[in-house]
């Protein structure tokens, strides 16, 4: 039987277009199937804060930051931990996606055009020692233009492979099954749904008008994880963080539903560590929602105070901006599923940001009169601001009393007393006097300022959170917010995909997030941040051009 094309991508998503344009530059044709319209080609990296890992990079030189793979890896590695027999390839991407970021993975994207914005941020600090989890030095370089400005280069290049004929989408093509012949994957099958022009991000039309089928010499999956199933994120939850979360927002929309995953386990591949999940607890519910339970995670400064549902102050090292998965194994372990930041107006001012692209107009605009505002506004950014204001998450109080009677009444739960809340903030703001203090956060925000970065836009001067000066006080309710699948398809270092008996599967690979973002998990239990994309960037890459390679 002809082929329809020498490659199949599933997913137009970044890894699904990064491969696809890698084959098209290859001379071969390629197909992207997608069940979603043209609309939202990009997927979920468009919705991004468009982060990236680089390693010893021009930027983090500039602002005297001494990096290293070395000083990477050592980071990369404590934060994975990886422990498990199948961690083999999971550790081999690990160690070649570093050498990446340190490498050609910055000149590569430049010379098609992409720009980085010249601060760099420091995300995921950690706070253990020097073999645990966290980065050591800011790495996290937001794209001038976030989320789309890294989707546009392959989507042109993807544009310009399209109109030379090597390049054809197929956009609500949904498909429902891999075909198999002699042990080799060599086509897909699904249904045809209904045009449907709705806005990017909102949930389509699920209405069937036909079906199809397509053959090639290869499929690549990219389809994305399972973040917008919460039936999924539930069943595959890991009791090493507690018991799932009752109430949950979705960092992604409806359509990342996990589907394709099992389409493709049926077909004999074989997922691994599929319990290993990237969750944040710093969600809040958008007031003006695009999707179904739509979240938007606060990039929180160092310096907002944070406390459980009961009014604990989180332990050091669980600060703002620290260790994600740490806090979100502390927060399930209290029997509840929120938390709370208590702040100040000149914190917010300098230390919220909004992950997404929506978030950020002035970043994703490229605009740098109004991102040169973030530090000069008498407010916060606009956004954070609308959140302030109009967010069921956030309340604003001119004293602590009021402040703490109006969360008890939020979460209907009654557990926070004054007293005792009070006693914890009065504590930390006497340490604020000195530079020097036994207040670990404290210390880290000292330590924070030590570099420009943060000086400059990412963390408040230190100050007494109880002097009315600095107010109002606010409170914000934090919620678990889903997002990424860390465990994938086990695949090689070209990003062929395992079968179940432990031999590769002929014509099958898997990228991005469905491959754990390459190997079936390169971060091990944990991310360094600013690694999602990224992952996309290189198991596209390494997927695209190894399959134009075997098409012959």
């Amino acid at each position: 039987m002809a082929y329809d094309a020498d490659v199949i991508v599933v997913g137009g998503g970044l890894a699904g277009l990064v491969a696809a344009t890698e084959i098209a530059d290859a001379g071969k044709r390629v197909i992207v199937v997608d069940q979603e319209g043209e609309q939202s080609l990009g997927g979920q990296a468009f919705w991004s804060f468009g982060g990236l890992f680089l390693v010893d990079s021009p930027e983090q030189r500039r602002l005297g930051i001494k990096d290293s793979y070395d000083l990477a890896l050592q980071d990369w590695m404590g934060s994975a931990g990886f422990d498990r027999d199948e961690d083999l390839w999971p550790r081999k991407w690990a160690e070649a996606y570093v050498a990446f970021a340190a490498g050609e993975k910055r000149g590569w994207l430049r010379a098609m055009g992409h720009r980085f914005f010249p601060v760099v941020g420091w995300a995921e600090r950690g706070g253990y020692d020097a073999m645990s989890h966290g980065n050591s030095v800011p790495r996290f370089h937001v794209t001038w233009g976030t989320g789309p400005g890294i989707v546009e280069p392959f989507e042109r290049r993807a544009r310009e492979a399209q109109a030379s004929g090597r390049l054809t989408f197929r956009f609500r093509h949904r498909v429902d099954a891999l075909s198999v012949t002699g042990g080799a994957v060599d086509g897909v099958s699904g249904v045809v749904l209904e045009p449907d022009n709705i806005e990017r991000g909102k949930s389509s039309s699920r209405k069937i008008t036909g079906d199809f089928t397509l053959r090639a010499q290869a499929v690549i999956v990219a389809s994305g994880g399972i973040g917008g199933n919460h039936d999924l994120v539930r069943q595959n939850w890991p009791k090493r963080l507690g018991a799932p979360p009752k109430f949950m927002i979705s960092g992604v929309p409806e359509h990342v539903d996990g589907r394709m995953i099992g389409i493709t386990e049926t077909a004999g591949a074989r997922l691994i560590n599929r319990d290993r999940m990237w969750h944040y607890v710093e969600g809040i519910q958008n007031w003006s929602p695009i999707w179904p339970r739509h979240g938007i995670r606060i990039l929180p400064g160092p310096s907002s105070m944070w406390f459980d549902a009961s009014g604990r102050r989180l332990p050091s090292p669980l600060f703002p901006g620290s260790d994600t998965l740490g806090q979100l194994q502390y927060i399930m372990g209290t029997g509840y599923d929120y938390s709370w930041f208590v702040l100040t107006q000149s914190i917010i001012k300098k230390e919220f940001a909004l992950s997404g692209s929506e978030q950020n107009p002035d970043l994703t605009g490229k605009s740098w009169l109004a991102t040169a505002r973030r530090a000069t506004n008498k407010g916060a950014p606009a956004p954070v601001e609308a959140f302030k204001n109009h967010g069921v998450d956030f309340i604003v109080r001119d004293n602590l009393e009021a402040l703490v009677e109006a969360m008890n009444k939020l979460s209907g739960d009654n557990l926070l007393k004054f007293e005792q809340v009070k006693a914890q903030i009065e504590a930390r703001d006497r340490e604020i006097a000195n530079p020097y203090v036994k207040d670990t956060q404290v210390m880290n925000i000292h330590n924070a300022r030590k570099y420009v970065g943060d000086r400059l836009i990412r963390t408040a001067k230190p100050h007494r959170i109880l002097d009315p000066a600095q107010g109002p006080l606010i409170a914000v309710k934090l919620n678990i917010l889903t997002r990424k699948t860390l465990g994938g398809f086990e695949t090689d270092l070209d990003s062929r995909v395992f079968g179940q008996d432990g031999k590769i599967i002929g014509g099958l690979y898997a990228v991005g997030e469905a491959a754990g973002f390459g190997g079936g998990g390169m971060h091990g239990y944990r991310s360094l941040e600013g690694t999602f994309l990224g992952g996309c960037l290189f198991s596209g890459r390494n997927a695209g051009r190894a399959a134009a390679r075997a098409a012959g």
